[in-house]
C-alpha cells in the first residue's frame, strides 16, 4: 500500500519544483529560440516574395546556430532540454524551412516534382539530426572522430541548398535550368544522409594566440563587411569551397582510420607472445647430474 504523502512532504516537493533556474542555462535557450524566430520569419518572407529578407533571415539562424552551443559550454549551461531544444530549432531552420524557400522562389514551376523535392530536403534534415543525437552516445567513437561530421550537417546543408537563388541574384539565368535545381536540391539532402566524413572545425577556434588575436578581429570584421555589401557573392564563393573541401575531409578522416589501424595492429604485435627456440630453452628448468642420461662410451 502506498503510503500518502505528509503536508511536510508536498512542501519540499513544491519547493523543489519550483526551484529557481540559473541564468546560464537560459541565455543559450534563448539563443536557440532566437534562431527559431529568424528560421520562421525566413518562412513568412518567402511566402510574401522578400526573398532576400528569407534569405538574411537563414544566414542569420546559421550564425546563432553556431554560437549557442558554444555559448551553452562556456557558461556551463548545458541541459538536455537545450539540446533537444537545438534540434527541433535546427530542423525547421535548416530543413523545413529552405525547402519552402526553394518551392516558393522557383521549385514550383515544376508542380508536384519540385513540391517533392523540397519535403525530401526537409525529411533528409531531419533524419541528419536525429542520427546526430544518438551518435552523441556512442561509446565505440574514437577520440579524434569529435573532428569530423557523419554527413554534411543541417546548417551547412541549408546555406548550400540555397545556391541556385545565390546565382539568380548575381543575374545567371535560372528560370530554364529548374529541372538542375531540383536535382541539386535532392543531392544536398543526400549528401546530408550519407555516410560521408565531414571535417567538424569544433577543434578550432577553441583557444587564439596572443599574437593572432588581432588579425583575428580584422578578418571577422573583414567577412563580415563583405558579407553585408556583397551578400550574393560571399555566399556564392562559401558555398563553392565548402563543396569543394568534402573530398579533403574524406581524405583526412581515411588517414586517421589507417592511423587507428596501424597503431591497433603494431599494439597488437607487441602483446603476442614470442616464439623463440633459445628463449623457450632458457625458460626450461635446469636438469641436475642425477637426472641427466648416462654418457655413451
Amino acid at each position: 500500500m502506498i503510503r500518502p504523502l505528509s503536508d511536510l512532504e508536498r512542501r519540499e516537493a513544491r519547493r523543489a519544483r519550483l526551484r529557481a533556474i540559473p541564468i546560464r542555462t537560459l541565455v543559450p535557450n534563448l539563443i536557440t529560440l532566437l534562431a527559431l524566430c529568424a528560421g520562421l520569419t525566413g518562412i513568412r518572407m518567402a511566402v510574401e516574395g522578400k526573398l532576400e529578407i528569407a534569405l538574411g533571415a537563414i544566414v542569420f539562424a546559421a550564425a546563432l546556430d553556431g554560437i549557442d552551443g558554444r555559448v551553452a559550454r562556456m557558461m556551463k549551461g548545458t541541459s538536455r532540454f537545450g539540446a533537444e531544444l537545438d534540434s527541433l530549432a535546427d530542423f525547421v531552420n535548416f530543413g523545413v524551412a529552405p525547402g519552402l524557400i526553394l518551392y516558393f522562389w522557383g521549385l514550383h514551376d515544376l508542380k508536384s516534382a519540385g513540391w517533392i523535392a523540397a519535403m525530401v530536403f526537409a525529411i533528409c534534415a531531419g533524419l541528419r539530426l536525429a542520427r546526430f543525437n544518438v551518435a552523441i552516445d556512442d561509446p565505440d567513437r574514437p577520440a579524434w572522430g569529435a573532428n569530423f561530421f557523419t554527413g554534411v550537417p543541417a546548417p551547412a546543408g541549408a546555406i548550400t541548398v540555397l545556391l541556385p537563388i545565390y546565382l539568380s541574384f548575381l543575374g545567371v539565368p535560372m528560370t530554364a535550368t529548374m529541372p538542375l535545381t531540383l536535382i541539386y536540391t535532392l543531392a544536398i539532402g543526400f549528401l546530408m544522409v550519407s555516410r560521408l566524413p565531414v571535417f567538424s572545425g569544433k577543434k578550432l577556434g577553441t583557444r587564439v594566440p596572443p599574437e593572432m588575436v588581432l588579425p583575428v578581429f580584422i578578418v571577422v570584421v573583414l567577412v563580415v563587411a563583405l558579407l553585408i555589401s556583397y551578400p550574393w557573392e560571399v555566399l556564392t564563393v562559401g558555398t563553392l569551397l565548402y563543396l569543394g573541401s568534402l573530398p579533403f575531409g574524406l581524405a583526412s578522416y581515411r588517414r586517421y582510420a589507417q592511423e587507428d589501424a596501424a597503431n591497433a595492429a603494431a599494439a597488437a604485435a607487441h602483446s603476442m607472445p614470442v616464439s623463440d627456440p633459445d628463449a623457450s630453452r632458457l625458460s626450461m628448468p635446469r636438469q641436475s647430474d642425477e637426472d641427466r642420461p648416462p654418457r655413451l662410451n
